[in-house]
């Protein structure tokens, strides 16, 4: 059974009860049925799924686990290309595609029909003018029940952090915040108790621009909107931002600034920074990092690794008072390897509270589409044994670039950039 505060530091509402749905047709594409059970804790809810149908499972008689696809994105005004976690206030689920919609992405909610099926209802189509484009990271909640998230673009071109508002049975949209040059363009966000939006800034990782900067910018509320504050900035030859950042329960905040995982901590009304571990080399892209009860610190990186295809590490604080690293496991690709166990990790790991690492791979595998894989916690003194729980093979998903939630009886829940009947993007179910 996972435990809550396991997963990361970004969560803030209670548990939710379990939510049983069947299938439902709308114009925007089918979703197929599935339960849901949502924990939202801090500053990204998580969105628990349960299936009840077995519809376009690809199950393969050496895995152990079935795979469902629980949505297929269509394409078009429904949305394409789903690269960010979903989010749920408990009864909806909410979520953001890159592109579709008027070709600059969505945001999407899924909601009860009362028939036992669901609908889907688009928030928002992004326009790519002044109210940003190619949302990519998560959404968060406010304690009101608006939502925020950041998309590039904007009227200065450097992103926006815009704001989703309930209106009646509609949804209003609005810029929160928008960058006229540095530290955009903005990265995943997350809020803390007082109102105020914290996110990494820096790197456009999608169009493959990695600067020589990244930044944590804090938006503090204002009168008339936010007003911007830039808390940490480096910057570093093989600069590279993560997509987001974690904040612990006593407000210390966690990210990857310019190829470092850095430590920022408030201090008096200003912030102390440490470097816990500079990441040396070509690191591609690399996850938002996550904590575990004790705090140790777990990320990927895109590269690296003994065979150059990513890698999982670990950063464990020491009697010393510095931090040391475990690099936990190195992918590799299959014709440097002769393996088919997946490799370039992108999305953020899940920890339950047994010590087991649960995470996606964009590529590799057993058809090249990508893996759901497991880091089994070792016994005494070993090392974490990867297993394979799901190769991707096109028709259930392909390329797999958000991180995993899971419920409690261990079920596993995520997105695909690709692949499903439509080719645009799908939301699974593994089911050990």
């Amino acid at each position: 059974m996972y435990s809550a505060d396991m997963y990361s530091a970004e969560m803030n509402t209670k548990p939710k009860n379990i939510l049983k749905v069947s299938s439902v047709q709308s114009d925007h594409g089918t979703n197929y049925g599935f339960s849901a059970g949502v924990y939202a804790l801090r500053a990204v809810t998580l969105a628990m799924i349960s299936a009840l149908l077995l519809l376009l499972t690809a199950a393969s008689p050496a895995q152990a686990q079935t795979e469902t696809v629980l949505y297929n994105f269509a394409g078009g005004r429904d949305g394409v290309d789903p690269e960010s976690n979903l989010i749920s206030d408990g009864t909806n689920i909410f979520g953001t595609t890159l592109d579709g919609g008027m070709g600059y992405g969505t945001v999407f909610e899924l909601s009860p029909n009362g028939s036992g099926g669901w609908n889907e209802t688009i928030l928002h189509r992004f326009t790519g003018k002044g109210d940003g484009e190619y949302p990519t990271n998560n959404l968060i909640f406010d304690a009101a029940g608006n939502l925020y998230g950041a998309a590039g673009g904007g009227t200065h071109g450097y992103g926006v952090v815009f704001k989703l508002s309930p209106m009646g049975g509609s949804w209003k949209e609005t810029t929160a915040f928008t960058f006229s040059g540095a530290p955009g363009p903005p990265n995943g966000i997350v809020m803390d108790a007082a109102g105020n939006i914290y996110g990494t800034a820096g790197v456009t990782s999608e169009q493959g621009l990695y600067v020589n900067s990244g930044s944590v910018f804090e938006l503090v509320p204002a009168r008339h909107g936010f007003t911007l504050q830039v808390i940490y900035s480096d910057s570093g030859k093989q600069a590279v931002t993560s997509p987001g950042l974690t904040m612990d329960a006593a407000g210390n905040i966690f990210a990857v600034v310019a190829s470092k995982v850095v430590e920022l901590s408030p201090s008096g009304g200003s912030w102390t920074s440490t470097v816990l571990y500079p990441i040396t080399g070509a690191a591609g892209y690399v996850s938002t990092p996550v904590l575990d009860q004790a705090g140790n610190v777990y990320g990927t990186t895109e590269s690296l690794g003994t065979n150059g295809h990513g890698k999982v590490y670990k950063l464990t604080y020491g009697k010393n008072g510095k931090w040391a690293l475990n690099n936990l496991y190195s992918f590799c690709r299959p014709d440097k390897c002769y393996d088919l166990n997946g490799y370039q990790p992108l999305g953020q790991l899940l920890l339950d509270a047994a010590g087991n690492i649960y995470g996606t791979t964009t590529s590799g595998g057993e058809y090249n589409n990508g893996t759901v894989f497991e880091l089994a916690a070792p016994v005494g003194k070993g090392s974490y044994a990867e297993k394979i729980l799901w190769n991707f093979n096109g028709t259930d998903g392909a390329n797999p670039f958000a991180g995993l939630i899971a419920d409690s009886a261990g079920n596993l829940y995520g997105t695909t950039a690709a692949g499903g009947p439509s080719g645009n993007g799908v939301v699974f179910e593994l089911t050990p």
